[in-house]
């Protein structure tokens, strides 16, 4: 049976993307070998999902679809920049999601408990951090380079985002990166608080 390399995000406004080129663009200058994330493929994740059996992705699109309806629509906004597993040390570039981060931290708990019951995910020991990936460090020293420019951008203001829906994504693993394709659509439909 054919898998299909699935999670589940939402996307981030042009302006957002386009103010996350320029930063990509301004870090790029350290000189650092960084594998820049392509700014049309921009989104914030909500669960990585893995390998999925294409014959589970409708059951994987109805949950997500039961998940999305327990949020209102939100105002996301990506301001601030940081590094996974730290400044010193960067191995992945990311940039903050400040408002909104609520609703998708709410979000990535009810997603996580509908993929754990379908069997077709497995949780991850660490907390969810909500965050646009800007880039990944090719080697260590790559990342030591861009160690110096991290703590000059901590004020960095991307702007800001509606979120109404949660999309379901399929990643294909092309030449020039990776290559996301929709494969379902959720609206946020909740009631507000």
């Amino acid at each position: 049976m054919a898998r299909v390399r699935t999670f589940v995000g939402v996307e981030v406004s042009s302006s957002v993307r386009g103010k996350v080129a320029a930063l990509q663009q301004a870090l790029a200058r350290s000189g650092a070998d960084v594998r820049w994330q392509d700014a049309a493929n921009l989104h914030v994740t909500l669960l990585f999902l893995g390998d999925v059996d294409e014959r589970e992705l409708g059951a994987v699109c109805r949950a997500v679809a039961k998940a999305a309806a327990t949020e209102p629509p939100f105002t996301l906004t990506a301001a601030g920049v940081g590094a996974f597993p730290n400044a010193r040390r960067p191995k992945t570039v990311w940039a903050g999601i400040t408002d909104g981060a609520g609703p998708l931290q709410r979000l990535n708990a009810a997603l996580e408990e509908r993929m754990l019951e379908l069997g077709c995910y497995r949780q991850e020991e660490r907390g969810y951090t909500p965050h646009l990936t800007l880039g990944r460090a090719k080697r260590d020293a790559d990342g030591f380079a861009l160690a110096s420019e991290i703590p000059k951008r901590l004020a960095w203001d991307g702007g800001a985002t509606t979120v109404d829906e949660v999309l379901v994504y399929s990643s294909e693993t092309g030449r020039d990166g990776p290559e996301y394709a929709v494969i379902g659509r959720a609206p946020l439909s909740g009631k507000p608080a």
